[in-house]
């Protein structure tokens, strides 16, 4: 099993083109499958697990020690589909006749959204960001380009200058799987930009930001770390912590929580769900019609508040007793 997962991991990153961040996820994963069978299931040690041993009770034992380590019904189905990719990728190498994880079922997953922000909220967080030191225009720039774009994290702090057209107003990111889309923004996402832009060289370098230093160079990296290397991901994690922080808004806001703003927004403001798909980045519309109840449930509030036959029962009979009483009044005068 230990060759096996290599093997897979292997064509998940070079043939694939997997991002660093989902092969890790598929390792521990993987990793934890075969500790599991050694120790609690087949009672070997793990190199001598071979996956001629893994069965379709095997994988359902895993799934419920994932539960009973208290671990959520995502974080169970993603396991599962790394069991079932790795048993497939098996099939295909000629090492199993079939894969015993496909007649496992999916635990059922709670149909709901990570939090997105009010329009409000959106600005507030925006002008908490108002410092003029160049790492307070980085910030800004991070912020704006989340908000504009709805990159992942992983794909803004990858972004070079020139994969930037600053006078189309548009960027080139390679996404999951390395499949690459053109994404629009706006022009407060261009200017805050520009103003990162002009003090770019002078994070990099450590001196005065020079005309090349202004612009970049093929390959350089937009957002830079105090030290004038790439942002990391984590870094990107740490200053949304610290500007919701002054922003004075409730915890819980991640890079992510300014991806489903983005979709959700555009969605109420009337975005087709094909545009916002290829916008996302979705390989599947069904992963951006998760936003569709959103709608739903603007719809339903404002047909509630709108429709003389949908307000309660109460409302209606005061709504229609004052127009008749009103309409009394002027009958008698």
């Amino acid at each position: 099993m230990r060759s096996l997962i290599d093997h897979f991991i292997e064509h998940l990153r070079d043939e694939r083109g997997l991002s660093p961040h989902t092969v890790r996820a598929y390792r521990g994963d993987l990793d934890r499958f075969v500790t599991f069978l050694a120790q609690d299931f087949l009672g070997k040690q793990p190199e001598d697990v071979r996956p001629k041993d893994v069965d379709a009770l095997a994988v359902r034992s895993f799934l419920a020690s994932l539960a009973r380590a208290d671990s959520g019904k995502k974080t169970q189905a993603r396991a599962l589909s790394s069991v079932r990719s790795l048993l497939r990728f098996a099939c295909r190498q000629g090492t199993l006749d079939h894969n015993p994880a496909m007649s496992v079922r999916t635990p059922k997953q709670p149909k709901t959204l990570p939090r997105h922000l009010r329009p409000g909220e959106v600005e507030t967080l925006l002008e908490a960001v108002s410092g003029s030191e160049p790492l307070d225009l980085r910030d800004r720039a991070a912020l704006e380009l989340l908000y504009a774009t709805g990159l992942r994290v992983g794909e803004l702090v990858s972004l070079d200058w020139e994969s930037i057209d600053m006078r189309g107003r548009v960027l080139r990111v390679i996404g999951k799987g390395g499949k690459e889309r053109m994404v629009p923004f706006g022009g407060h996402a261009a200017t805050a930009l520009d103003e990162w832009r002009s003090c770019w060289g002078g994070v990099h370098g450590g001196t005065e930001a020079t005309d090349a230093g202004k612009t970049g160079h093929r390959g350089d990296p937009v957002f830079l770390n105090y030290r004038g290397s790439r942002l990391s991901a984590r870094s990107v994690r740490r200053v949304i912590d610290r500007r919701v922080k002054e922003a004075a808004l409730a915890a819980g806001v991640h890079p992510h929580t300014l991806r489903h703003t983005f979709a959700t927004h555009l969605l109420e403001g009337g975005a087709d769900l094909r545009a916002i798909q290829e916008l996302l980045g979705h390989s599947s519309l069904s992963t951006t019609q998760r936003y569709t109840h959103l709608e739903i449930e603007r719809l339903q509030r404002v047909y509630r508040e709108s429709h003389p036959r949908a307000r309660r029962e109460g409302e209606g009979r005061e709504s229609v007793s004052t127009s008749s009483e009103k309409s009394d009044s002027k009958s008698q005068e």
